[in-house]
């Protein structure tokens, strides 16, 4: 145990996080030059193109100091705020952390919100200061910003550069100086933490754990304490490049178990594992069942598919257990999936995995959160769809999911800022300025205000400097409203939101028409109105298509006009009686995208 060292490294999206793991892989030779490719260890295409970390990975290294041999592990982390509790997770997998900050961009929201997390976790942290090698780096006012953050020395932050390799022989110094080899007992009863897991189509479900105290055995009878289900471990290893078998792994080791488990939900991160005959005192502490945040129904664009839509999701369920689905049916679309998400980045990428793995042509609805209900009856309900939502004289009162946010910016920027927040009922808790012209904005806001554009507008008004990270608060009571839309008296359930009573006329408005110039004209008067209860908040009319009954009236009395007209409205009255409105796909699309 002496000479194994186990670290992750934490750093905001696009801080050089993956280059500097494909360098550590390259300088201890576990990994070939035949087999090289950058950011070798996201291996989906998505994570490739958009260079962020989706799914976090484990390797482990071998590297000889001084005569001496030691074990790295490296836990890999998702760097995007959606998979906060997989990085926590990770985090307390480790006794050490690499804080990578981008010499050209300086400290970002993520990289506080992670590096709490390790300081929490009483993680050596070893800063490190990436892309030296650009022309544009400001070395001496980051370091001051890093010295600033976590009260370090000058000198012990480290100067690299990912992509030229410069640096790497002084971070691998530094993992095996200052981060501590693992404490535990070998002859304890086995306690590991799940940090990860994979699907595999032949093995079913890799689990990947990290042994706190005991040893672990090929062909043990173990136990997931927090599920309480029990497996035979057909077999364990350790995680190279590939998994490479091994008949025993003790305390402070990281491997996987293959128990050939088919369900994702029985094997979920931040479990305990342990032997079945002499069991652990204490689980591993921190262990939450993750919970979806943003909802939104998910059809397909033809009904005739449900069925695969259907067997895709599950498919996809098997690599990623944080998404959950019910089946849902709408007026308007048919028949679907109500799915609940970690965040709107987690529904994007759920929605492109469907698109390209599994050629599912779908459309989303509106995201949305989920709303608790206290009903008169002193009941608690959650509601994900606002057609759940009981009857007004039901309802005591509704209350709302709550974020506490941070926002770093440049200070020119700030006026805009604090606008926008104010713009989504946000609460300003506290303005720091972290050097002369870069401040955090910490503010408390409702989750449901950000799910639409909160994030783009941040984007544009900060010409894309600032970033935004955030975390579940709780739940407050909301002055909240169902919004319905009728066309001709007839609700339209696909149409439906909750939404804040100061935004509710703006937005009733903004749909109505937006409706009026989607809707096709018919044979007779189309009123499309926006209501709170039986109150009508908005309305616009799309008018009927007419015919000129008085064009062969040349002349003459009025009265034979009117007769003609009269005749007509008698007509149009009975056709809307009996007729139906068409709503395009179109248009439920765009009103969907009004945002």
């Amino acid at each position: 145990m002496e000479n194994i060292r186990n670290f992750c490294i934490i750093a905001h999206i696009d801080h050089g996080k993956s280059t500097l793991a494909d360098r550590l892989l390259e300088f201890t030779d576990t990994i070939h030059e035949r087999n090289f490719q950058d950011q070798v260890l996201d291996d989906m295409d998505l994570e490739r193109e958009r260079g962020i970390t989706i799914k976090s990975h484990a390797i482990q290294m071998d590297y000889e100091q001084d005569g001496q041999k030691y074990v790295l592990n490296l836990i890999d982390t998702p760097g995007h705020v959606d998979f906060s509790y997989e990085v926590s997770r990770s985090i307390a997998a480790c006794e050490g952390a690499i804080l990578v900050v981008d010499a050209t961009q300086g400290i970002q929201a993520q990289t506080i919100s992670n590096l709490y997390q390790a300081i929490e976790h009483n993680l050596e942290v070893i800063p490190v200061l990436n892309k030296m090698d650009m022309d544009n780096a400001m070395p001496d006012e980051v370091k001051d910003q890093i010295v600033d953050l976590i009260g370090c020395k000058r000198e012990e932050i480290i100067e690299a550069s990912a992509r030229t390799g410069y640096g790497v022989d002084v971070i691998l110094k530094a993992i095996i100086s200052r981060i501590p080899s693992p404490k535990g007992d070998p002859e304890a009863p086995l306690t590991a933490l799940i940090f990860d897991s994979v699907f595999n189509s032949f093995r079913g479900i890799i689990a990947y754990f990290r042994i706190f105290d005991g040893s672990i055995s090929k062909g043990d009878f173990v136990k997931f304490v927090n599920i309480g289900k029990e497996y035979d471990a057909d077999e364990i290893g350790i995680l190279r490049l590939t998994r490479e078998p091994r008949e025993t792994l003790s305390a402070g080791n990281v491997g996987y178990i293959i128990s050939g488990i088919k369900e994702a939900k029985e094997v979920k991160v931040g479990d305990t594992i342990t032997h079945v005959e002499n069991p652990c005192t204490k689980a591993v502490a921190g262990f939450e069942d993750v919970k979806p945040m943003v909802f939104a129904g998910v059809y397909p664009v033809d009904a005739d598919d449900y069925e695969e839509l259907r067997a895709s999701i599950e498919r996809l369920q098997l690599n990623d257990a944080s998404l959950t689905f019910v089946p849902e049916s709408s007026a308007a679309l048919g028949f679907g999936f109500r799915c609940g998400f970690l965040g709107l980045l987690h529904m994007e990428i759920v929605q492109e995995r469907l698109d390209r793995e599994f050629d599912m042509d779908v459309v989303t609805t509106v995201p949305n959160v989920s709303f608790r209900v206290m009903t008169t009856k002193n009941e608690l309900i959650e509601v994900h769809n606002p057609s759940q939502l009981p009857t007004v004289t039901q309802i005591d009162h509704i209350e709302e999911p709550y974020i506490n946010a941070e926002v770093i910016s440049k200070t020119e920027y700030v006026g805009s800022i604090l606008k926008l927040i104010i713009e989504k009922r946000g609460v300003i808790k506290n303005q720091v300025y972290l050097t002369r012209d870069r401040v955090e904005i910490t503010c408390e806001m409702p989750l449901s205000e950000i799910v639409f554009d909160f994030y783009d507008k941040l984007k544009s008004i900060s010409k894309g400097y600032a970033s935004f990270d955030y975390h579940m608060s709780g739940y407050k009571e909301a002055r909240l409203v169902k919004l319905e839309i009728l066309l001709n008296g007839d609700q339209v359930d696909a149409l439906s939101s909750m939404i804040h009573i100061d935004n509710a006329y703006d937005f009733g408005r903004k749909i109505c028409s937006k409706l009026r110039e989607l809707i096709p004209r018919q044979q007779f008067d189309i009123a499309i109105q926006a209501a709170i209860g039986a109150k009508i908040i908005a309305r616009e009319t799309v008018k009927a298509v007419r015919k000129d009954v008085t064009a062969k009236c040349y002349g003459g009395d009025i009265t034979r006009k009117r007769k003609l007209l009269e005749k007509q409205k008698k007509g149009k009255k009975r056709m809307r009686q009996i007729g139906n409105v068409q709503v395009p796909q179109s248009a439920f699309l765009a009103v969907l995208r009004l945002d």
